[in-house]
């Protein structure tokens, strides 16, 4: 049962991780490894092969863009930003959630009408 729970667990993180990244890049440019910091803090484990792909896929879809910050301590940078389509994608994402917990609360209340 363990590792059917482990992996439904695993299953339910990675429908959200779009979410969560387009959501901590509304606030402002995110380097890769700040994502990566923020959804550990999250407990929302993501390592650097899933989440390299992740946005490149999220950029090809014209959600995201990114530009290079020259750094003083090693090679360039890629800071990540949502596009104007990202924003209104994610604007969706968040009533699709909220719609999402909504029906999850409702189903799985204890006293459910009858």
């Amino acid at each position: 049962m363990s590792s059917n729970l482990e992996n439904t667990q695993a299953q339910m993180r990675k429908g959200v991780l779009e979410f969560c990244i387009l959501s901590i890049l509304a606030h402002e440019e995110v380097y890769p490894s700040d994502i990566i910091e923020r959804m550990k803090q999250s407990r929302l484990i993501v390592v650097e092969g899933t989440l390299y792909p992740l946005l490149t896929r999220l950029k090809n879809a014209g959600l995201l863009q990114y530009r290079w910050e020259e750094s003083k301590s090693g090679p360039p940078r890629k800071y990540y930003s949502l596009t104007p389509l990202g924003e209104k994608f994610l604007e969706e994402l968040r009533l699709t959630w909220n719609e999402l917990v909504q029906a999850v609360h409702l189903t799985t209340q204890k006293n459910q009408p009858s």
